[in-house]
């Protein structure tokens, strides 16, 4: 008899165990931009250190998908590489903030035999390529600032998404601000209407179709190029000098806007003045209602958000992605503060 009373306690232990565990075990589930997919990978992991009792599922699927999910309500958190519209924000069900993570660099990579990285670009030319009308590498504006480099005349194979991407954002904005006929013809967006290019999907996708085909070009985030030891351009920035993408130069990029970030944090640094600064830089975003329906997922997600902008940014240079300035760390302290339960009470 005793036996059994034991074996029965033992099981109901068990189970309150199991219980726990899965209680401790909450899951956060995002989805969204691939630019800073590497840095949102590494936080993941690197918080479960600090909150085991929280995991995360991202779902790396272009900035246009995570927008959609947020938007359905279909995740707890969005990501997005360009910020929501005014009509975007309307569309949604709530409130939507924006909370910048990282700041990054989307650069021109190639496959050209015999270019290493550094071929230098000027925006007509980057602007001619992707309109369609420059269509050969020895054309004499590409050669023009790349005196003695070896360029084959061979077709140009233009890269581009062909999914919602953030960072095609990025890229279509740099050209809108460079290019009269690109904004004319082509315009900004997560998703445009090529002239000319193949479509991969993601940044990986981008990346592997530069990877396979000789003498094409593409643009993805910096780390995709340099973990897949591609080369990349220097860009010719608005102040005219040309400037490699680096930790530094994207620094550059976002230290005219620092002081003047706007209270939604919805700002394009593309194209950024400074002699230094690197003009197809961007900031990243977590899209977060103001409201949670889920007061506890709401309270571990803010915990995160304060990890995020303070230790996490420690985590950022190692993976070629700039940390964010202070003054922008200390308005986001107070963004976080907007977040609430669905009845309007503090999650902090």
């Amino acid at each position: 008899m005793r036996t059994c009373i034991w074996r029965s306690a033992l099981v109901t232990i068990c189970l309150g165990a199991l219980a726990g565990s899965a209680h401790a075990q909450l899951q956060l589930n995002g989805a969204g931009a691939t630019f800073p997919y590497p840095m949102y990978s590494k936080w993941f992991n690197l918080y479960t250190q600090v909150d085991p009792s929280v995991r995360f599922n991202y779902q790396s699927i272009g900035s246009g998908g995570g927008i959609k999910q947020i938007t359905e309500q279909t995740v707890d958190f969005g990501a997005t590489d360009g910020p929501m519209s005014d009509e975007q924000l309307r569309a949604a069900p709530g409130p939507i903030l924006h909370f910048p993570t990282v700041m990054g660099a989307a650069v021109l990579t190639y496959n050209v035999e015999g270019l290493g990285s550094g071929l230098k670009l000027t925006p007509n030319v980057i602007a001619g390529i992707f309109l369609g009308k420059i269509t050969k590498w020895n054309d004499a504006a590409i050669a023009a600032p790349n005196p003695g480099a070896n360029l084959p005349p061979r077709d140009i194979i233009v890269v581009h998404r062909s999914d919602g991407s953030g960072t095609s954002y990025i890229f279509t904005d740099y050209l809108s601000k460079i290019s009269s006929e690109w904004n004319n013809k082509v315009g900004k967006a997560t998703s445009v209407n090529w002239p000319v290019g193949l479509g991969g999907k993601g940044n990986e996708g981008v990346t592997g179709l530069v990877k396979q085909t000789p003498f094409s070009i593409g643009y993805v985030e910096l780390i995709y190029a340099t973990s897949n030891e591609l080369p990349y351009a220097d860009v010719q920035n608005a102040a005219g000098a040309l400037v490699t993408p680096s930790l530094e130069s994207v620094t550059a990029a976002a230290a005219a806007l620092a002081q003047n970030m706007p209270d939604d944090f919805r700002v394009s640094i593309t194209n950024a003045p400074g002699t230094d600064a690197y003009p197809i830089s961007s900031l990243t975003w977590l899209l977060v209602y103001e409201k949670q329906k889920d007061t506890e997922k709401g309270k571990k997600l803010v915990q995160f958000l304060t990890w995020m902008i303070h230790d996490g940014q420690l985590h950022a240079p190692a993976l070629h992605y700039a940390p964010l300035p202070k003054e922008v760390v200390a308005k986001e302290e107070q963004a976080i503060h907007r977040v609430t339960a669905a009845d309007g009470k503090p999650l902090q």
